[in-house]
């Protein structure tokens, strides 16, 4: 075989092969189409040294905003992508049924990056979220639309994932859990998973965990007290250890309110691990706390969290959450998507969303990418 691109001399590390080696990997049509030393060039293969930076599969962000223009919230995806290293972003929710078709033709489709989306229950999606307008969309229940998600999910199933939902006190207010019971029905109807966003009660953690399914994903998982998924005493709620036991995944989700170091701490003391790392990128949030996927998962880095597991849940447990097996791997046959990064060595500042800083020794620096089997640096 001809290959397009080859990515010389990088540390491969590919937590979906048990792979950590400094080997080669080459990209044809789009595609993974070898890996290993002194592999075969031809005329036409293109070069790129990879000494010195670790090559990954392509990074996912299984939560972002990138309805860039059609919310206030969505960031552009492709200048996201650049800077972050993501060569695939989920968003989760910004369009709900009534407005899911923009969001499909203006930014999904001409996007270099890929993006796959969430759709939420609600019929206009994240609406009402700025600096100066905060409506929790989950507070009216004449807006969810579970006919119309079902069947605009029929319609995309090349770009929907699953059904996105909002209850807490800022998203859902005087209706609670409801939303979410109205979610389920959608995403039950469709065949797809569900995403449920909690914030500060009601509804509880432990309510909204009740209700999740095998495959199911919490994201602001790690997030502040009130509604931490430990206790005052540092130990993980049992209602947590029973979803992840039958098969709910836990997220990050950053954002500007929702990841503690107090309550990573306690969890990764505990030998919990978020499932999923993500940073809830959005305009509010891009230029701080959160900034990117890279600088959450630096934050996990430097809690002590291992490389490899930092990578697995930036790529390969991404991809199975949003059931795309041909992603977050570097086997031969794979989707073309690689990212390469830096350990870069030093005294960084990280801060997360109550205020509290945490000086690292490491910070992870995204140096390029190959993006269905292209470089782009």
């Amino acid at each position: 075989m001809t290959h397009d691109l080859i990515l010389t001399g990088g540390r491969v590390i590919d937590p979906s092969q048990s792979l950590d080696a400094v080997t080669d990997i080459a990209f044809a049509q789009g595609k993974v189409s070898a890996v290993g030393q002194n592999l075969k060039r031809d005329a036409g293969t293109k070069i790129q040294d990879a000494s010195g930076f670790i090559v990954t599969p392509g990074l996912i962000d299984l939560h972002t905003h990138v309805y860039w223009g059609g919310t206030s919230l969505g960031v552009d995806p492709d200048l996201y992508a650049k800077k972050s290293g993501v060569t695939t972003s989920v968003d989760t929710g910004s369009a709900g049924p009534g407005n899911f078709p923009g969001f499909a033709k203006h930014v999904i489709e001409p996007a270099r990056s890929r993006i796959y989306a969430y759709l939420h229950v609600s019929h206009a999606g994240i609406y009402g979220f700025s600096t100066d307008v905060h409506v929790g969309e989950s507070e009216d229940m004449r807006l969810m639309d579970p006919r119309g998600a079902v069947r605009v999910a029929a319609e995309f199933p090349d770009h929907i994932v699953g059904i996105k939902v909002r209850v807490g006190r800022h998203a859902s207010g005087d209706q609670g859990i409801a939303p979410l019971d109205v979610a389920l029905q959608a995403a039950d109807e469709a065949g797809i998973p569900l995403m449920a966003h909690i914030d500060e009660p009601p509804p509880t953690y432990e309510d909204v965990l009740a209700k999740l399914r095998p495959g199911d994903v919490l994201t602001h998982a790690f997030r502040p007290f009130p509604n931490a998924p430990v206790t005052v005493q540092g130990t993980i709620k049992p209602a947590v250890l029973a979803a992840r036991k039958r098969g709910v995944l836990f997220d990050i989700g950053h954002g500007m309110g929702s990841f503690a170091f107090k309550t990573a701490r306690a969890m990764l003391a505990n030998g919990f691990e978020p499932d999923t790392i993500s940073s809830d990128v959005h305009a509010l949030c891009i230029n701080g706390p959160a900034h990117d996927l890279v600088t959450t998962m630096s934050k996990f880095l430097c809690l002590g969290m291992g490389l490899t597991d930092v990578i697995r849940a930036s790529t390969e447990t991404p991809a199975r959450a949003i059931k795309r097996h041909d992603l977050g791997t570097l086997k031969v046959g794979s989707l073309g998507d690689a990212t390469l990064i830096r350990i870069d060595e030093g005294r960084f500042d990280y801060v997360d969303v109550t205020g509290e800083h945490l000086e690292g020794e490491k910070r992870i620096a995204p140096h390029g990418m190959v993006m269905r089997g292209e470089w782009w640096g």
